[in-house]
């Protein structure tokens, strides 16, 4: 009897141990789902907030965003084993500057050199605002979670870095990337002398959505109705009667909604005619342009037609003046056999002859030319070409070959 009754009492304490071993681990699975869903929720409200004011120490949301990432990385550490075998306990900066080492231009040997920052807590506190502002805070946490190893050798088991949530964790920091941080690293939230400490009061508010109002008010309608009809003369209760604090508080929360729906509403309006405003005056604009390109391209053409028809007309000129030469040294020659005195004036006078009628035909010619010639220039020209065609006769006449004998 006394060995049962002792085996009934050692199975009873086994079973006790398996319950506490059990109830043990079923809280810190919820401790790790919380912690993840808070972070989750300071994510997205830093987000919120960064479109509306700079995010810097002040910030009550970045805070308690630090102090959730503190108490994750921090959750189940390991301590530091001393000389004496006793166990001190050590702060998450000892793991991120181990396991972060293999990071691309990481900033550990900068904050392992900073003056002003001489505990463990207020490095890893300073690593996680530098991070921030270069944008690397999940490719730290992705590659210290990618080496197992080291994070084994820091963390016991159930750690959230040694868990599922882990993967979920660097996700959520991806978001960040998008947010310009400003920090600066000497101020008091550097302080590794208190622990961090998180806020859970902005994420315990209840809001009541209208969906949840109109069920209210429906389920009111339907219980005074019920009321209603079960109620009979012999029984006949108090009428069913809300408290009028909870009738403002929704009659304040509607109003609300309706009063920030009617701010978007004039918010997107207003928007829509600048939009509407930009796009006439950039379609106006269009429209000079390509009628100003229209008209150079007319005017290109234009001009191209008159050059394409002064050189034609250049070419015709030349050639007239060729065949002008070659006329006046024949006509030249052949009155130069006949009378060489009276041959030299008749020469000189055909010749002026035809460069004056050649003069007569440079108007239109520079009429045409436009800005390429001045009347003096061409005119000097043509007087060139005349002394030239005058300058052949005469030389032949002059020359002993061609005198008669």
């Amino acid at each position: 009897m006394a060995s049962r009754s002792l085996g009934g009492l050692s199975g009873s304490r086994g079973g006790g141990g398996g319950g506490k071993k059990s109830l043990s681990a079923r809280n810190a699975a919820v401790e790790r789902r919380n912690l993840i869903t808070v972070c989750r929720f300071s994510v997205k409200t830093l987000i919120d907030r960064s479109c509306f004011e700079t995010i810097d120490d002040s910030s009550p949301e970045f805070n308690n965003f630090a102090a959730i990432l503190e108490q994750i990385l921090s959750h189940r550490l390991k301590g530091q084993v001393t000389w004496f075998g006793y166990e001190s306990p050590r702060s998450f900066w000892d793991y991120i500057r181990v396991a972060c080492r293999k990071v691309s231009q990481n900033c550990i040997c900068s904050i392992e050199n900073m003056e002003n920052v001489s505990s463990s807590r207020a490095k890893g506190r300073a690593w996680i605002r530098v991070a921030l502002m270069e944008k690397h805070l999940s490719e730290y946490i992705s590659t210290a979670l990618r080496d197992f190893k080291t994070t084994r050798r820091f963390y016991e088991d159930g750690a959230i870095v040694l868990g599922e949530e882990a993967n979920m964790l660097a996700g959520m920091l991806l978001g960040l990337n998008a947010i310009d941080f400003s920090f600066c690293l000497k101020g008091e939230g550097l302080d590794g002398c208190f622990p961090a400490v998180i806020d859970y009061t902005p994420y315990l508010k209840f809001t009541q959505s209208s969906d949840s109002i109109s069920s209210d008010e429906e389920e009111l309608r339907t219980l005074g109705s019920s009321g209603s009809e079960s109620s009979s003369p012999e029984n006949v209760g108090p009428p069913f009667i809300m408290d009028e604090n909870t009738w403002f508080n929704k009659c304040k929360r509607v109003k609300q909604k309706y009063q920030l729906t009617l701010e978007q509403k004039a918010y997107l309006e207003e928007l829509l005619r600048l939009r509407e405003n930009q796009l006439s005056e950039s379609v106006s604009q269009n429209k000079i342009l390509l009628q100003r390109i229209e008209d150079s391209d007319l005017a290109h053409k234009l001009e191209k037609e008159q050059l394409e028809y002064i050189i034609v007309e250049l070419q015709d000129q030349l050639k007239s003046y060729q065949n002008l030469d070659q006329f006046s040294a024949e006509v030249s020659l052949s009155q130069t056999s006949l009378d060489p005195g009276q041959s030299q004036d008749d020469g000189k006078q055909d010749t002026l002859n035809s460069i004056s009628e050649g003069k007569e035909d440079t108007p239109s010619l520079l009429g045409l030319c436009g800005s390429l010639t001045s009347v003096a220039s061409y005119k000097s020209l043509t007087s060139l070409k005349s002394n030239d065609c005058l300058a052949s006769p005469t030389a032949e006449m002059t020359s002993p070959g061609l005198t008669p004998s």
